[in-house]
């Protein structure tokens, strides 16, 4: 151990998305190779000697405790934890996570020695996986309110590929089988779902952890609550959601030295008539079983919406992955847009 396939496939993996800032220490660690990487891994990260490394990946991460931060973070996989080596910006990045992590080293800023706060979550204590909509990003579930984690890979295929790793590395562990079933007849099994909601699609595991994933009402609750925010759409069925992405909206910085940009995380959803921006709480839903209380947002808030009608044209940058789009819309401010014309250059 380890593999040279699985050394070659680590260091293909261990790339920083372009887009996205680290702080040095990251860094160092996306600069290292095969091998040097392994090493890293077993001398400052593993808790046990006999760990293996499985996966690793670059991906943003919230934390339930702190629902509003977003952080860059290197995600590696053992056989036996999933380890978040964090940005060093976090830790200052609120005031009230004293509770939640330790500062004792906040000392060392001025040093030469770089400092990245590493976040566990061990196999043993994993419960549940929820899968977001499209393999946008998927939330990881302990026992308590610190241990919930999503990772917004914003890739379909990282999120895959995750899954399936964190599969094959949950068949590695020793669990005490689950009691059998009872046997239900017939009416108790269909007679129950008073709710009258269809419930998400559930893989349990041979590990008992569950993967949860998002059943077709989700993206029906979601097309209602697109059609409450248009205005006049009075045929509901036809409304379709074609496209469901979560993106970064670039926001220009005015008045600085540089021509810098912030980006927003938003969720960007397409439909046959409109475009939408939606604020989405990725971290909060489904409520954990330990919430005694909702959560103070809600899931879905829209931040701007624009007809596709008054949509101009599209600009594409030429930079490779991650594409960036601008649209350009049209500032019409009445709708009918013929009867403008009409006025403006036939009538008096």
């Amino acid at each position: 151990y380890p593999s040279e396939f699985l050394m070659q496939k680590i260091t293909e993996d261990n790339q920083v998305p372009v887009h996205l800032h680290v702080s040095v220490s990251l860094q160092y660690v996306a600069g290292l190779k095969g091998r040097a990487l392994v090493e890293f891994f077993h001398s400052n990260i593993a808790e046990v000697e006999n760990e293996e490394l499985r996966h690793l990946m670059w991906s943003s991460v919230l934390f339930y405790k702190t629902p509003n931060v977003e952080v860059m973070a290197c995600v590696l996989l053992s056989t036996k934890a999933i380890y978040f080596l964090l940005d060093d910006s976090f830790i200052r990045a609120d005031d009230h996570q004293s509770d939640f992590w330790n500062k004792e080293n906040s000392d060392c800023e001025n040093s030469s020695f770089h400092l990245s706060c590493c976040f566990v979550l061990k196999l043993n204590d994993l419960q549940s996986v929820n899968v977001g909509l499209f393999d946008q990003y998927f939330r990881i579930t302990g026992h308590s309110a610190d241990h919930i984690v999503t990772c917004l890979t914003r890739d379909s295929y990282n999120t895959h590929t995750f899954i399936q790793q964190l599969m094959a590395v949950l068949s590695l562990l020793a669990r005490t089988p689950s009691p059998e079933p009872v046997d239900k007849d017939f009416y108790s099994e269909f007679g129950s779902k008073n709710t009258g909601k269809m419930e998400n699609y559930e893989l349990i595991h041979s590990s008992r952890v569950k993967f949860i994933y998002p059943n077709e009402e989700e993206i029906g609750d979601l097309a209602f609550l697109v059609a409450e925010k248009m205005d006049g759409l009075t045929n509901l069925p036809s409304l379709n959601i074609l496209l469901y992405v979560l993106a970064f909206q670039v926001n220009h910085v005015e008045g600085s030295a540089q021509n810098t940009s912030s980006l927003q995380p938003k969720t960007l959803i397409l439909t046959s008539s409109d475009l939408f921006l939606f604020d989405e709480d990725y971290i909060s839903y489904p409520l954990p079983e330990f919430a005694k209380e909702p959560p103070k947002r809600d899931k879905y808030q829209l931040t701007d919406g624009r007809r596709i009608r008054d949509l101009d044209r599209v600009l594409m940058g030429y930079q490779t992955y991650p594409q960036a789009l601008t649209f350009v819309f049209d500032d019409v401010q009445n709708q009918d847009l013929m009867q403008n014309l009409t006025l403006d250059h036939f009538g008096e």
